[in-house]
This record gives C-alpha cells, sequence and structure tokens, in this order.
C-alpha cells in the first residue's frame, strides 16, 4: 500500500517536474524571439538612420545659414546613431524615443530640400532677370546713343543751316572823282560787296561783317577804324566793318576800306567774315 502511494507522489512529481520544465522552455523561447524581433527592429532603425545619414550628407547648398542648419542637423544624425548602437535593443521606450526622432530629423531634411529648391528656383528667376535687366540696359544706353547721335547730328544740321552765307564777293577800287579804277596810285579807297543770302533759320537781327584787306605783300591794311572780333574763339583784326538788320531775307551790302596811306602794284585779297564764318574772298589787280 505504501509503495503504491509513494509511486503516486512520484509520478506527480514528476508530472509537475515536466510541466515547469515545458513552462520554462516556452518562456525562454518567448523571450529568444521577442530579443530577436527587437534586435532586428534596432537593425533596422540604425539602418534607417545610416540612411538618412547618406542622405544628409548628400545634401547641400549655396546659402551659409541653410549649410549652418545641416551641419547642426548631420551632427544629431551622427549622435542619434551612436545612442543607438549602445542602446540595448530590449529598452523599447528608448527605440520608440529614437524613432521618433529619426521622423522628426526625416521631416527637418524634407523641409530643408524645400527651401533649398524653392531658393534655387528663386536665384535662378533673379539671375535671369538680372540678365534681362542688363540686356535690356544695354539696349537702353544703345538706344540713347543712336538717340544723341541723332540729336547731334540734327543740331548739327540746323546749326550749319543756321549760319548766315554770302554771294557775290567783289572788290573794287575807287579814285577820288568815285569811279573805278585799276591804276595804284589814283587808288583813294576800296569797296568790298557781297550779298547776304537769304535763310529762314539763321537767326533775325543785327549782323556785322568784317573784311580784311591784304596788298601784295600779304600785310593787314587797316586804319583807325580797324576792330577785332572772332570767328569760333579765334581773334581777328579786320579792316573795316558794317552792321546791317537782318531778318532771313536777302541783304546787299557795301563795305568802304578809306584812308589808306598807299597802294602799289599787284594783288589785293578781300576776306569777308560773320563770328560764325568766313562767308568768302575775292581778289582785285591793280596796275
Amino acid at each position: 500500500m505504501e509503495n503504491s502511494t509513494l509511486k503516486k507522489i512520484m509520478y506527480a512529481l514528476i508530472a509537475v517536474t515536466v510541466l515547469l520544465m515545458g513552462t520554462l522552455a516556452y518562456i525562454w523561447y518567448q523571450k529568444t524571439t521577442l530579443v530577436n524581433e527587437l534586435t532586428i527592429d534596432k537593425e533596422e532603425l540604425t539602418a534607417q538612420m545610416i540612411e538618412l545619414q547618406n542622405d544628409y550628407a548628400s545634401l547641400s547648398s549655396d546659402y551659409d545659414t541653410i549649410n549652418s542648419q545641416l551641419d547642426s542637423s548631420r551632427e544629431e544624425v551622427s549622435q542619434l546613431i551612436e545612442r543607438i548602437q549602445k542602446t540595448e535593443a530590449t529598452n523599447r521606450s528608448k527605440m520608440r524615443q529614437y524613432e521618433k526622432e529619426l521622423g522628426t530629423l526625416r521631416s527637418i531634411m524634407k523641409s530643408y530640400i524645400v527651401q533649398i529648391d524653392s531658393l534655387n528656383t528663386l536665384n535662378k528667376k533673379l539671375t535671369a532677370d538680372a540678365a534681362a535687366a542688363r540686356r535690356e540696359a544695354a539696349e537702353s544706353r544703345k538706344r540713347e546713343a543712336a538717340l544723341n547721335k541723332t540729336v547731334e547730328d540734327l543740331s548739327g544740321q540746323v546749326a550749319a543751316g543756321s549760319v548766315i552765307k554770302a554771294r557775290g564777293i567783289k572788290i573794287e577800287a575807287y579814285n577820288a572823282s568815285d569811279k573805278v579804277t585799276d591804276r595804284s596810285s589814283r587808288v583813294v579807297r576800296l569797296l568790298t560787296s557781297l550779298s547776304l543770302v537769304e535763310n529762314d533759320l539763321a537767326p533775325k537781327g543785327p549782323v556785322r561783317v568784317y573784311i580784311r584787306v591784304k596788298g601784295p605783300d600779304d600785310i593787314l591794311l587797316t586804319n583807325g577804324t580797324q576792330r577785332t572780333f572772332e570767328v569760333n574763339g579765334e581773334p581777328m583784326i579786320c579792316s573795316a566793318s558794317r552792321e546791317v538788320d537782318y531778318q532771313g531775307k536777302e541783304v546787299e551790302l557795301s563795305i568802304y576800306l578809306n584812308d589808306i596811306p598807299e597802294y602799289v602794284k599787284g594783288i589785293y585779297t578781300v576776306e569777308a567774315y560773320t563770328e560764325q564764318t568766313m562767308l568768302g574772298s575775292s581778289e582785285l589787280m591793280l596796275r
């Protein structure tokens, strides 16, 4: 009877032992499986962080502010990878925290990409606008230069067209009887005659005509009525002059040269001027 009871107790203990061992084996299996899964999760998280690190490394810009921010984010990624590698895979709270930080860093990188793309687009537009502005400025300068040249040409044409001109310039010698002569010994005065031609563009009002008479020795003939004048800024001495009222219509005029002590044989030359220009010249032969 006792042996039967002992056998039952022994069988019961064996059954309990087997059951405990099975339970322990199951718990160990579950734990091992969980650790393996967590280890895989950690490896995947580390791989994602390394991939993100490579993405940050390939990201660059031409803007100092963004480059500084990128350097800071790259440092955060490197530090996070180090923390993941040092943390046990079974520390699930830490792993969930790292996953959140990974998501945040990804979002930050996307914002960098958007900023860089926007700035690059804006920079291209500004560059294109600047190039267009430079081209427009160059074209504007060309148009302005062409316009100035046209205005200058027209102004020159108007200025040239406004100059009073003369025709029929002639010099004659007169004797004491007020008759034309070519005998040098009988000459008492010289007479220069000319006509200021019609010109509606010329300024209206008093115009003084100057004559310069030179003898055969090329010396200017002068008397007490001589005066100085300028032609285009060049000072000259005249032999005689006369002022007339010019209103754009043709004006005939004569200028006498008197009180010259003597005349010699040879060719006498007269040049007529206004203060704008030389009107012309003529010659007289005395014998």
